[in-house]
């Protein structure tokens, strides 16, 4: 092991219900589906390409946007489109597919990974869906097929709370991966970084990885940010453009052209103090959630949570993962009073404030939260308490000013070009104000790019 990056900021918050390792099966869902709203910059009435009863194949397309009309959106599944679900103003909020018992998939034929050629990788990726595997900072947006990234990002851990352990996941792929990472470096003249924990080991797939450059980090959450990480090696300036992908994706990258099939294979953590039993599963992107809670829940008051507790969107109990989630976590719902709340500490429960008692008694499996914000928006006041868990060299608490400012050019100046709104969720958490800060960021990237 080479050099170690070692970051003191941040804060990891302790939550009973890790996801237990031993329960990676195979697991088929009846109902499949893709959410516009889960790609940000894409139109909310992107152009259908389906309707209802239709029959689709995996990797059949199903809509694109209408302001890039060579990026397609694909089926995860094969089977029949059951239900296009729309809100406000009739915007595309959800597609259903009834999956089929034996999924079938569209063939775009085995390629040889050391000599396809770039031209060929990117036509294949928008066709077949792939391309959305990756993203881009700034902004955090889907990549842009025109640009050429300085560099691509690949974090092989999650350090959010109740995170899947990607060593657990990736072990046995390394063949996929791979493969993915000689497409990756056709797509960049710059590095491909990989950045690993340097508490635990790696898997085999990552150890044995080539082509990749790999960086060690430790410390507490967010350290497994790829925001955070890139703010470390190699900083983006404004023009610069990074592309990062997660290693699941990697390896469906690698199997897209290997096998000739789009197969968004997700090994999905579900977790959290709510659920009897933790564990993971492997499924397909967008899977149907029902079957996961059936019979495994302590308590029914709860909310079901796409991704993690920062992060994360809120789903019903009938709903579908969300496009780049590979957790579900289930707390319960925090909707009733507490009596003196603000001055008693009732139960234990994670704080960054060491003057509040609350945070003491934590169970060696963690704390059992619930979605309580224990207070409501207040004046925004400067206390430090951003800086405390934001391991960047960065104003964050001027930053957020400068963007309800609209103040374009000291956003820039204070660095919006490197941040997501990933980066800030645990100033949000800690925010004594209540500020909705990781809105606030998105608002501030929107801006920007529109500006741009």
């Amino acid at each position: 092991m080479t050099k170690v990056i070692k970051l003191t900021r941040g804060f990891d918050i302790k939550i009973e219900g890790v996801p237990a390792k031993k329960n990676n099966s195979t697991f088929t869902s009846k109902t499949f589906s893709i959410k516009p709203i889960d790609f940000h910059g894409l139109a909310p009435i992107p152009k259908l390409l389906v309707a209802e009863g239709d029959e689709v194949m995996a990797g059949d397309q199903l809509f694109f946007d209408k302001q890039n009309d060579n990026i397609f959106y694909t089926a995860p599944v094969s089977g029949e489109v059951i239900e296009i679900r729309r809100g406000e103003k009739r915007a595309i909020t959800e597609i259903i597919i009834l999956a089929d018992q034996v999924v079938k998939y569209r063939q775009w034929g085995k390629a040889d990974v050391n000599s396809i050629s770039n031209t060929e990788i990117i036509d294949r990726m928008l066709d077949s869906g792939a391309w959305h595997f990756l993203k881009q900072r700034p902004y955090d947006v889907a990549a842009n097929p025109k640009d050429e990234p300085k560099a691509i990002f690949i974090s092989g851990f999650d350090s959010a709370p109740l995170a899947p352990d990607y060593n657990f996941i990736m072990a046995g792929k390394q063949f996929d991966f791979q493969n993915g990472i000689k497409i990756l470096s056709k797509l960049t003249k710059g590095k491909i970084h990989l950045s690993l924990s340097s508490d635990h080991k790696p898997c085999d797939t990552f150890d044995y990885a080539k082509g990749v450059e790999v960086h060690w980090f430790s410390g507490p959450h967010p350290a497994g940010n790829v925001g955070i990480q890139i703010h470390h090696i190699d900083p983006i300036n404004k023009g610069d453009t990074i592309w990062y992908i997660n290693p699941q994706d990697v390896a469906n990258l690698g199997k897209l052209f290997t096998e000739g099939i789009y197969q968004p294979e997700r090994t999905v953590a579900y977790a959290g103090p709510e659920l009897i039993h933790t564990g993971y599963i492997k499924t397909l992107q967008g899977a149907n959630i029902s079957e996961i809670i059936k019979n495994n829940l302590k308590n029914t008051h709860v909310r079901y949570i796409s991704g993690n507790v920062l992060t994360g969107k809120k789903i019903e109990a009938n709903g579908h993962l969300g496009y780049y989630d590979h957790l579900l976590t289930v707390i319960e719902e925090g909707d009733q009073p507490e009596l003196f709340g603000w001055l008693i500490p009732a139960y234990p429960r994670p704080t960054k404030s060491s003057a509040f008692l609350a945070y003491m008694n934590e169970a060696p499996s963690g704390f059992r939260v619930n979605t309580g914000m224990h207070g409501e928006e207040r004046a925004y006041v400067v206390t430090g308490q951003y800086e405390s868990v934001l391991p960047m060299d960065i104003y964050p608490v001027n930053l957020v000013k400068a963007i309800m400012a609209r103040d374009f050019d000291l956003m820039e100046g204070l660095g919006i070009y490197e941040v997501s709104e990933e980066d800030f969720a645990l100033c949000e958490f800690v925010c004594t104000s209540k500020v909705e800060v990781q809105e606030i960021i998105r608002e501030g990237l929107d801006y920007v790019r529109s500006q741009n």
